[in-house]
């Protein structure tokens, strides 16, 4: 039997090894059978049945607190916690006891007793861990932390110990504050939907719970407010800002007929709207969920350093053992300066800032994209867009705005309602083309469809239909299937014609019966105002190649491809051709993206290193499908989140480069002696404030 997976917040969470321990306590319990802590997002996944207090007694190493997901947390402030409480009346003790030692006499008895308090008020949680880590051959940041703190107690250097047991909490709250900070771009999205909502109950408009609404319930929008949950105007026009989905401020008309999303802020009209999503699945609900995911997932970057710590604590204390005994034992060194010495080692070489580098990094950056309506489904993804040398873009809907519309009738024959009956057999086409001619007709007024009777109607994916209309038989299509199907041979000025509407972008639509050509039909599909910049700004980011694929004739996509300034065209694909060429691009050895709409093109958009879909607010097909989905049809956020991408990286590069560094010149100086143990943990403490100062950094990147 499946048990039910549950989850949880948790509010504390300082350090991945607090993270790591905290999860194996949660798996210890009885009743547990699995349990994943994301540290990343502070979230808790139990399989199993276990309480509450169960949790915080398993998290009480590190004063953990824990609620149920769909309640909110109650939010402590960091400053206010009860560890930042113990580190600051730890320092206090230091700073009082510093100047007794200094202002009266080294070695007093009461700087000693000042030392000793600070030590056992601050460190004594970690002094618990660690002596169990140590024993438990878990050589993590605490271990080494209370090998430090012994031994410097062991040689009488209480100020040295104090000062560890100081700024290593401190370094532990900077940690615990900049993941809080890269942890609030999810947060905010949380408290954009409205708790409450206006609900008809007989009648009447009653204010109600969110969670209590039901699909098909009518919801009431006035101006100024923010719509609770996802639905369909049934009453009233307005314009709604979905700046909260989408990424996009400039406010869209929304009337009967259209969606809207919770989140959203309603301007100027009153609104009825159904409701089609209960709470828990509305699009903002969806992308908060697939964003904490997201966030969980570990980038190979990430997962490199963590590697690297794996093996590089324990090399440490090797090194630093090593340290405090071949001087006094080969050379005749003093052992309490070598044991100090190799304390101070432990220390600088703690490896707080390298391990920190890179979540609080990746989460700042997914949380940003959020934001500016751009959804990525995990650190591997963001890093793939660094490298992408190929972006393969599906024409309809990407490149164009999918909404195609008839722009020439030619008749090439006397035939009377030869278009009427065109437009009756394509409503029972779902393909764009067929909708813009359907609507183009009965802009014509001459929509009368009771009057035929349509029979024999077959469609032929990616070529066109036929069906009979009033016992005369139609072929509707491209030239080749219309050549295939037709007897009558193409005439020089029907070619011209036809060779003409192509080469201006438009796409042509044949029509002939069983014996001869009967008129064209020419449609363009409007290109997006944004794909043209939008393409040059890929091009100076140094992309190497860029492909449009398009079921269009080779002419009209030639057309299309002069309008957008130069690209490669795969031209006539049909469906499964697109994959075909995605699988030929990643052979000739690019590392290839493909942008589409997530429906039609979903196999290439999974066959691509990088899958991105358009349109992400409107289709639970496109959050679902690609690695990124743009919640707003703007081609724009592409060469942003390259931006993104490559930045994310380079910052990641520059922090784990910068640590290393460091802890490389501390080292130098503490073989030489230059480096006292009260500076080696300054130096760690600072290494750690700065990484984590730079990647919170890449919050302030904006389109453009």
């Amino acid at each position: 039997m499946k048990i039910e997976e549950k989850r949880f917040h948790i509010q504390g969470l300082s350090c991945t090894d607090c993270s790591a321990q905290f999860e194996k306590n949660v798996r210890n319990l009885p009743g547990v059978q699995e349990a994943k802590v994301h540290f990343a997002t502070a979230k808790l996944s139990v399989h199993g049945d276990v309480s509450i207090e169960e949790l915080e007694r398993a998290g009480s190493f590190d004063h953990l607190k824990v609620s149920a997901e769909n309640e909110e947390l109650l939010r402590t402030p960091l400053w206010r916690q009860k560890g930042a409480i113990q580190t600051f009346l730890s320092g206090a003790l230091l700073i009082v006891g510093l100047a007794l030692y200094v202002g009266i006499s080294e070695g007093t008895y009461w700087s000693t007793l000042l030392f000793a308090l600070s030590i056992v008020i601050g460190g004594y949680r970690l002094f618990i861990q660690g002596v169990k880590n140590i024993f438990g051959l878990q050589f993590d940041m605490k271990a080494l932390m209370t090998i430090a703190i012994i031994g410097a107690v062991f040689i009488g250097e209480w100020a040295e110990g104090a000062a560890v047991v100081f700024f290593f909490s401190i370094s532990e709250w900077l940690e615990m504050y900049s993941m809080d900070r890269a942890r609030k771009s999810i947060r905010s999205l949380m408290g954009m939907a409205p708790k409450k909502a206006f609900i008809k109950k007989g009648g009447e408009w009653v204010e109600t719970k969110v969670d209590e609404v039901v699909v098909g319930d009518t919801m009431l929008v006035k101006p100024g407010d923010k719509v609770s949950l996802d639905g369909t105007v049934v009453k009233g026009v307005s314009t709604i800002n979905q700046a909260p989905i989408t990424g996009e401020s400039i406010p869209v008309v929304k009337e009967v007929g259209h969606d809207v999303f919770a989140g959203t802020f309603n301007e100027n009209g009153i609104i009825e709207v159904q409701v089609t999503k209960k709470k828990e699945d509305t699009t903002i609900s969806k992308i908060i969920h697939l964003v904490e995911e997201a966030q969980a997932e570990r980038a190979p970057a990430q997962a490199f350093v963590d590697r690297f710590a794996k093996y590089y604590t324990p090399i440490v204390i090797v090194i630093a053992f090593t340290v405090v005994v071949i001087p006094p034992l080969l050379f005749d060194g003093s052992w309490n300066e070598w044991v100090y010495r190799g304390l101070a080692l432990l220390v600088v070489a703690c490896p707080c800032a390298l391990i920190i580098s890179t979540p609080v990094s990746i989460v700042t950056a997914i949380g940003t994209a959020a934001r500016n309506g751009v959804l990525v489904k995990g650190g591997m993804y963001l890093e793939a867009l660094s490298s992408l040398t190929t972006i393969a873009f599906d024409k309809t809907g990407t490149l164009t705005k999918g909404q195609p519309e008839v722009t020439d009738i030619v008749s090439f024959k006397e035939k009377e309602n030869w278009f009427h009956h065109v437009a009756v057999i394509e409503r029972g086409s779902q393909h764009p083309l067929a909708k813009a001619i359907v609507r183009k007709s009965e802009q014509t007024g001459n929509d009368d469809k009771c009057e035929y009777d349509v029979s024999e109607f077959i469609s032929v994916t990616g070529k066109g239909i036929q069906a009979t209309v009033n016992e005369k038989r139609y072929w509707i299509g491209n030239v080749e299937f219309i050549k295939a199907n037709c007897q009558e041979t193409y005439e020089d000025r029907v070619s011209h014609h036809i060779t003409r509407l192509q080469h201006e972008g438009k796409t042509v639509v044949v029509v002939a019966d069983a014996h001869e050509l009967i008129g064209a039909i020419a449609v363009r599909d409007e290109i997006r105002k944004s794909s043209e910049k939008s393409l040059h700004q890929l091009k100076q980011l140094g992309l190497e190649k860029m492909v449009m694929l398009t079921g269009d004739h080779r002419l009209t996509a030639a057309g299309i491809a002069k309008q957008l300034g130069g690209i490669e065209v795969k031209a006539e694909l049909l469906p499964e051709d697109k994959l075909h060429v995605v699988k030929n691009l990643k052979k000739s050895g690019g590392r290839v993206a493909m942008v589409g709409d997530g429906i039609n093109d979903a196999p290439a958009l999974a066959t691509a290193n990088v899958g991105i879909a358009m349109g992400g607010a409107g289709t639970d097909t496109a959050l679902e499908t690609a690695d990124i989905a743009l919640m707003a049809d703007d081609i724009g956020k592409v060469p942003y989140m390259i931006r993104m991408s490559r930045k994310t990286l380079a910052v990641i590069k520059q922090n784990i480069a910068f640590s290393l560094t460091i802890k490389l010149v501390a080292i130098l100086l503490i073989m030489f002696g230059w480096l006292p143990l009260w500076l080696a943990i300054v130096a760690d403490v600072g290494a750690t404030l700065l990484v984590t100062m730079n990647g919170l950094r890449l919050a302030r990147l904006k389109e453009g």
